[in-house]
């Protein structure tokens, strides 16, 4: 019994990882020029606690933009092990079955898949089952991330637009918006305040 269980778990996993439109979509044929998507394989992730969960809402309809409050790293090398860092406190420290956000940007311009597309975070409680988190690795309350990140993440925006996985009239929103904190830092808040798709909530 208890290999049955294990072995539709696991099936379960590549079904959802496999999908290039659930969990991750790193190798899409459609994937723009100069997007470079690390995907959980190339990081090195773990496996999750349990099965991912699809997105009650999905495409979802929101975007929220966090911060790491961390040191930024600049190298492949550096923000794959920042990313690993993030994945062990959310599974370790704070319970989680997995890392929280669905995808990550380093200030070297990588886009890094967390949960993916079209699976439920733990990034922003009231949002998780309606929203797409995306997180800068970095501490930015008094300066604004790269612009290799700041370009990785509005390609990976459209991108989402062009293969259906976020809603063309998504609503963008900083985390300090659906509760009471200061991510994702007071510049970058200021910087997203300025894309088209940000709304005042």
């Amino acid at each position: 019994m208890f290999k049955l269980v294990v072995i539709i778990f696991l099936s379960g996993l590549l079904t959802l990882y496999a999908n290039p439109l659930i969990g991750g979509c790193s190798k899409c044929n459609t994937e723009p020029q100069g997007l470079k998507i690390i995907s959980r394989k190339e990081w090195g992730a773990r496996v999750p606690k349990a099965p991912p969960q699809i997105l009650p809402v999905n495409p979802p309809t929101f975007v929220v933009i966090h911060h790491s409050y961390t040191d930024e790293c600049t190298t492949q090398a550096l923000c794959e092990a920042k990313v690993k860092s993030f994945q062990n406190y959310h599974m370790d420290h704070n319970g989680w079955d997995d890392i929280g956000y669905n995808f990550l940007v380093g200030d070297d311009g990588n886009i890094y898949e967390g949960r993916g597309w079209g699976i439920r975070g733990a990034h922003s409680p009231k949002y998780n089952a309606k929203s797409l988190g995306i997180c800068f690795i970095g501490d930015f309350t008094s300066k604004v991330p790269s612009t290799q990140a700041i370009n990785a993440v509005k390609q990976l925006l459209n991108y989402g637009e062009m293969i259906g996985n976020i809603t063309s009239d998504y609503t963008l929103l900083g985390h300090r918006q659906t509760k009471a904190t200061d991510c994702p830092g007071d510049e970058l808040y200021k910087l997203i305040k300025t894309w088209s798709h940000w709304k005042d909530i």
